[in-house]
């Protein structure tokens, strides 16, 4: 490939940030609609948009195209939840066939996935992620504002008799369910899954955030006395510190998404339902994707507008959101349906 200078520096066909880190992870946010309305997410429907704002299938299916090129390997698809877009599992069939991806993954609530579990097997999807907060019927009800909690837990069992990669995904709700996180760690126990505990993050789509005690320390903490004796698990550029407790078949993950100790290896990027490039999760979006396609831009320059991005992003999200407060964007609207889960 053609090498591309940017802001005066030589870069080849992968990318890579100003500060040395490769980008290889997009995590791709086809909705921010939702069948749920989780308190730390998309409370009351925070800011849907018209679907005509949303990037379409064939936007989408290009931008990835572009991206595996630059040495992406690895899509996440995310929302709000994707599965009530129509037409999802085909344009994942098509995101498949991309010559150099090696890694396709879902984020989902479950709710909608049961008859469209086979489907993703015969796909050959390489990761699925579920969020389960709790293992309270009656709490994941007040949480998610549905009675799914039934639903949810038999497609967990029934993906993992599929086969298919399975991470459980839950927010550290202080008051809320930190009664349970050791019941919920061990969900990995006897089964080959992950279970990673997520901090709270200032993305609920208000302005009442509080970050509580529950950090990255006290949960590592909390684990190291309360489970079997915990053996890190080392993975380049994983936003996870990865344990697996003795006699376990699965793992436990602490994601410090509000203490942003991972910046230093941060691989990925994102982009929002409504096109946005963000290079963090922290800042305010870099890069208006919707509007460069849209405007009859061909790939070579709509390339070298992603390298400048990504050529200029900051050291760490605690930066990325100084800068997003000076320009007073910081909090506009900010839910994660919105940002991209």
């Amino acid at each position: 490939m053609e090498e591309v200078r940017l802001a005066g520096c030589k870069v080849g066909p992968s990318l890579v940030d100003n500060h040395g880190r490769a980008i290889t992870y997009v995590r791709l946010a086809v909705t921010d609609r939702c069948n749920l309305n989780c308190r730390y997410c998309r409370p009351k429907g925070a800011c849907n948009e018209a679907r005509r704002e949303l990037l379409s299938y064939e936007e989408l299916e290009r931008l990835v195209r572009l991206l595996v090129g630059q040495g992406i390997g690895k899509v996440r698809i995310t929302g709000g939840e994707p599965l009530v877009r129509h037409g999802m599992l085909a344009f994942l069939g098509r995101l498949k066939t991309i010559p150099g991806l090696a890694q396709l993954a879902l984020t989902t609530n479950a709710t909608l996935l049961a008859p469209r579990l086979e489907a993703l097997r015969e796909l050959g999807l390489t990761g699925l992620n579920i969020s389960l907060d709790t293992l309270s019927p009656a709490r994941f009800a007040a949480i998610t504002g549905q009675d799914f909690f039934d639903q949810v837990l038999a497609v967990i069992e029934a993906a993992l008799a599929a086969g298919i990669p399975l991470k459980l995904n839950a927010v550290v709700q202080e008051g809320i369910n930190t009664d349970e996180l050791l019941d919920l760690a061990r969900l990995a126990e006897s089964r080959p899954l992950e279970i990673r505990f997520i901090e709270p993050m200032p993305f609920d789509g208000g302005n009442g955030f509080v970050a509580g005690s529950w950090d990255l320390n006290r949960l590592r903490e909390y684990f190291r006395a309360n489970l079997p004796p915990l053996v890190e698990i080392v993975r380049s550029g994983s936003t996870a510190q990865m344990f697996k407790p003795a006699g376990f078949r699965g793992a436990i993950g602490l994601i410090g998404g509000y203490s942003r100790c991972f910046c230093a290896s941060c691989n990925k990027i994102r982009v929002t339902p409504q096109g946005m490039l963000k290079t963090c999760l922290y800042d305010d979006g870099v890069l208006d994707l919707r509007a460069l396609l849209r405007s009859g831009i061909d790939d070579r320059k709509l390339v070298a507008r992603i390298r400048a991005c990504v050529g200029a992003r900051q050291p760490d999200g605690f930066a990325a959101a100084r800068r997003a407060s000076a320009s007073g964007m910081a909090g506009s609207c900010a839910s994660m349906a919105t940002i991209g889960g």
